[in-house]
């Protein structure tokens, strides 16, 4: 049975935490598969300044070496709702018996019981886990094993526009993009 990580995020810019974070969850879960889902528009958080088409450019760039990642792009298209629900039931009808695993931030998992559907969510996929630093998880749950990388997309966003060097906190050509 194929497994496969499922990691949401804007992506706005994909950053070298990204990346670690998607080669320590295939390391710990096994997984055959991390999908990069860029987010579109939410009605829980103004958009991404950077365009859809844009972002999936950066990610092609940035996975291009790696077979085991790939990019969805349907929560771009403009009939998408939003929801992880929605993108996970969308996942288990076109993936069948795989195992899914949804990977999140412990910021994000400790918000969860706030999500549209989140016991369906839980139910369509296994819940894995990155810890962040000054998050404390009150509950079990399954942690993948990964140092901490202080980066934040809104940041390098910030540090692009000083033209300050971004070589150590994105690949290359994403710097280059």
């Amino acid at each position: 049975m194929a497994a496969i990580g499922i990691l949401g995020g804007t992506f706005d810019p994909v950053h070298n935490a990204h990346l670690a974070m998607a080669h320590a969850a295939v390391d710990h879960l096994k997984l055959d598969r991390v999908l990069f889902i860029p987010t579109g528009p939410t009605r829980y958080r103004p958009p991404s300044p950077t365009s859809g088409d844009d972002r999936v450019a950066m990610l092609r760039l940035a996975l291009a070496d790696e077979p085991r990642f790939a990019i969805d792009e349907r929560e771009l298209r403009p009939d998408a709702s939003g929801y992880t629900v929605d993108t996970l039931r969308a996942l288990r009808h076109e993936h069948g018996n795989a195992e899914l695993y949804l990977l999140m931030g412990a910021d994000q998992f400790e918000k969860l019981s706030t999500w549209h559907r989140p016991d369906e969510v839980k139910r369509l996929a296994r819940i894995a886990v990155f810890g962040r630093p000054g998050i404390e998880l009150k509950q079990p749950v399954n942690l993948i094993p990964m140092q901490p990388m202080p980066l934040s997309s809104s940041d390098i966003r910030s540090r692009a526009k000083r033209g300050a060097d971004l070589s150590e906190l994105v690949p290359p050509a994403v710097a280059n993009y």
